[in-house]
C-alpha cells in the first residue's frame, strides 16, 4: 500500500513537473514554430505535436539538463518533415500548367504586406526553403550558438553557417524585391489619380 502511494504521488510530482514545463516553454515554441511554417494553424499543430512526443518520453525528458532544447529539436524535424507534406500538397493543389491563381489586386496584396514590417518579414521568410527557414529561426530569432543548431539539425556547423548565410541573403533579396509602403501607397495613389 506504501508502494502505491509514493507510485501515486512520484506520478503526480511528474504531472506537475510537465504541466509547468507545458506553461513555460509553449510561448517560445509557438513562435519558433509560427517562423518555421509561416501559419498559425499548422504551428499549433505543430508545438502539440511536439507536447505529445515530449509527453511519451517525460520520464527521460525531465531529467535533462535542457528539456526546452529536446522540445526544440522535435519541434523542428515536425517541421521539416511536414515542409516537405505541405509541398508536395501545395503541388498537388496547383492548376494544370503550373500556373497560379493571380491575385486579383497586386497593388492591394503589396500595400497590405507593408502595413507591418513584421509581417512582411515573415512573409518573406515563408518564401525561403524549409531547411533555410529552421537554420535562420533557430540561429537568430531563438538565438542558439551555431553548434546547438547544428546538432538540432543534425549537421555540421560549417553546414549551419552557410546555410545561414545563403538564407539570409535570399530573404535579404526578398525584402529588397518588394516595394517599400511609401511607393506602393504612391502607386496607388498615382493608378487612382490622386496625388
Amino acid at each position: 500500500m506504501q508502494r502505491m502511494r509514493g507510485a501515486a504521488a512520484r506520478g503526480t510530482a511528474s504531472k506537475c513537473r510537465f504541466e509547468a514545463f507545458v506553461a513555460d516553454s509553449a510561448g517560445p515554441l509557438f513562435r519558433t514554430a509560427e517562423l518555421m511554417t509561416g501559419d498559425a494553424g499548422a504551428a499549433e499543430d505543430l508545438v502539440q505535436e511536439t507536447f505529445l512526443r515530449v509527453a511519451r518520453h517525460w520520464h527521460r525528458v525531465q531529467s535533462m539538463d535542457h528539456p526546452l532544447a529536446y522540445a526544440r529539436r522535435v519541434l523542428t524535424n515536425l517541421a521539416l518533415d511536414g515542409a516537405r507534406r505541405r509541398s508536395r500538397q501545395r503541388a498537388e493543389l496547383e492548376p494544370p500548367g503550373g500556373r497560379r491563381a493571380e491575385v486579383a489586386d497586386e497593388h492591394a496584396a503589396r500595400a497590405l504586406r507593408g502595413v507591418d514590417d513584421q509581417a512582411e518579414f515573415r512573409w518573406a521568410l515563408a518564401r525561403l526553403a524549409p531547411r533555410e527557414r529552421a537554420v535562420l529561426v533557430l540561429r537568430y530569432w531563438a538565438d542558439l550558438p551555431v553548434t546547438e543548431v547544428a546538432e538540432i539539425l543534425g549537421c555540421s556547423e560549417g553546414t549551419v553557417k552557410s546555410t545561414a548565410s545563403r538564407g539570409a541573403a535570399r530573404l535579404a533579396r526578398i525584402l529588397t524585391s518588394q516595394p517599400s509602403t511609401a511607393e506602393t501607397v504612391s502607386s496607388v495613389r498615382r493608378s487612382d489619380g490622386t496625388r
